[in-house]
């Protein structure tokens, strides 16, 4: 018998949530009900015509349909109809949104941008996807945290994890707004240390030693993070590298394939035809780093808009109950993407 799909409602049609709806409509165990907000401009009338689009404020709703978008009626009907929303709307709306969903018997899940004690729970499939399973809310971590969890945690798995020191140039601001907001030629180191990403990892895996510093950099497009880790022992390179191969969703560069940048990795996403040119995945510099002794040096690439997609997915099938297995559910999400450990072929290919 074919297994039921879940409803899915996208709350709030930005550059998370429009990247959260292609994906469920790509899952073949999840129905996308329809998507919500408050917008009518180019946003919501591009997918208009493809998406039932839904006013998430009544009083939207006149403005959005004499801006000649075909709006099917507002949120509150919306919910009537899904098993989950994923909220994304922007930071501090979403937390105003929880005891809406439960009023309707809808399970939640937000984004990073809420705090960890709104849901009690936060959330990575690779490291605590069952204790996600049938909750009504969750929150999936910022992209800086989610790649955080991903490579601190395969180290850790592996037996190599003592301590891991970070530092993370973030972009700006998204590219969508570069014409409006950002800073510009010059760099805001954030104001403590440690910096947000660090204790928000251990949200999901209390047993990190871990601190962050970061910095705000005058670019639009991903992040870069450049970790020094203390190792429970020696260990090379390759060993290194095994341990993150562990993690589907960490993937591998090389400044030898000419990938020397971040505007490399962007390119090559769009020379792959990828949705938007979206990388999923935490893309590690293999050729640059560097185990020496017990000390681990490495650095990536983390694309903000889109790897928290498969984790948003993960979520949603944790939440109704789907697939109680993780490591299944996060095969079903990687299949359905294209996500992969390797971008090209060729002799430095694992």
């Amino acid at each position: 018998m074919a297994r039921e799909k879940v409803r899915v409602a996208v709350n709030g049609y930005g550059v998370i949530g429009k990247r959260v709806a292609g994906a469920v409509l790509a899952q073949p165990d999840m129905e996308l009900a329809g998507v919500a907000d408050v917008v009518s401009d180019y946003r919501i009338k591009a997918v208009a015509e493809d998406i039932a689009v839904y006013a998430s404020l009544p009083e939207k709703l006149p403005e959005m349909r004499a801006a000649g978008v075909p709006v099917k009626g507002n949120l509150h009907e919306l919910l009537e109809t899904v098993d989950v929303v994923v909220d994304c709307t922007p930071a501090g709306i979403g937390a105003k949104n929880l005891e809406r969903y439960r009023e309707h018997g809808v399970r939640a899940i937000f984004q990073g941008g809420e705090k960890h004690a709104l849901t009690g729970h936060s959330f990575v499939a690779s490291e605590n996807y069952a204790s996600a399973l049938g909750r009504d809310s969750t929150r999936v971590v910022s992209c800086n945290t989610t790649a955080t969890v991903r490579t601190l945690t395969a180290l850790r798995n592996a037996g190599l994890l003592k301590k891991a020191r970070g530092v993370l140039i973030r972009r700006a601001t998204d590219p969508w707004e570069s014409d409006h907001s950002g800073v510009m030629n010059t760099v805001v180191p954030e104001g403590r240390i440690p910096s947000h990403q660090g204790p928000d990892a251990q949200t999901v895996a209390p047993d990190l030693d871990v601190v962050t510093i970061a910095a705000k950099a005058a670019h639009t497009q991903s992040h870069s993070h450049y970790w020094i880790v203390e190792l429970t022992r020696p260990a090379s390179g390759e060993e290194v590298l095994e341990a993150f191969r562990a993690n589907s969703r960490i993937a591998f560069i090389r400044m030898s394939d000419g990938i020397v940048a971040l505007n490399s990795t962007i390119e090559l996403m769009k020379d792959l035809g990828r949705p938007r040119g979206d990388m999923y995945e935490v893309a590690i510099w293999a050729d640059v780093l560097k185990a020496e002794g017990n000390e681990l040096f490495y650095t990536y690439q983390v694309d903000n808009q889109a790897v928290v997609i498969p984790e948003t997915i993960d979520a949603i099938r944790a939440l109704s109950g789907l697939e109680p297995d993780p490591l299944a559910s996060i095969r079903r999400t990687d299949e359905a993407l294209g996500v992969r450990q390797e971008f090209l072929q060729g002799p430095g290919a694992a």
